[in-house]
């Protein structure tokens, strides 16, 4: 069992940052595959970013790369999504996901929903124009 506390959320003007933390429980952080979704009002939730257990490999949404990194301390059980050049389309509930332990796949299977094993209860970004 894995449990995920996403941190970090918050009112930001448009051009700004933030940082989320997503901090697991559990021994088997190193082995899985993380991920961040996002989800607006009225929309389904969709994938932002995603890191593989190493921290070696990332992947992002067309919409965020370029303005979000996503990076992991293994040591601190935590995965981090750095956001700048906020826009108010990135208004949102984030939210960080783990993937089963010790499964190996391609970066583009670890943008789907259904990757992941363990998602945490959100955190709310918004943005102001």
């Amino acid at each position: 069992q894995v449990q995920l506390a996403e941190s970090g959320g918050g009112l930001v003007q448009a051009g700004g940052s933030l940082r989320l933390s997503c901090a697991a429980s559990g021994r088997t952080f190193g082995s899985r595959a993380m991920g961040w979704f996002r989800q607006a009002p009225g929309k389904e939730r969709e994938f932002a970013a995603s890191i593989n257990w190493s921290g070696g490999s990332t992947y992002y949404a067309g919409s965020v790369k370029g303005r979000f990194t996503i990076s992991r301390d293994n040591a601190k059980s935590t995965v981090y999504l750095q956001m700048n050049s906020l826009k108010p389309e990135d208004t949102a509930v984030y939210y960080c996901a783990a993937s089963p332990g010790g499964t190996y796949a391609s970066a583009t299977y670890y943008a789907t929903l259904g990757a992941y094993e363990y998602w945490g209860q959100g955190t709310q970004v918004t943005v102001s124009s």
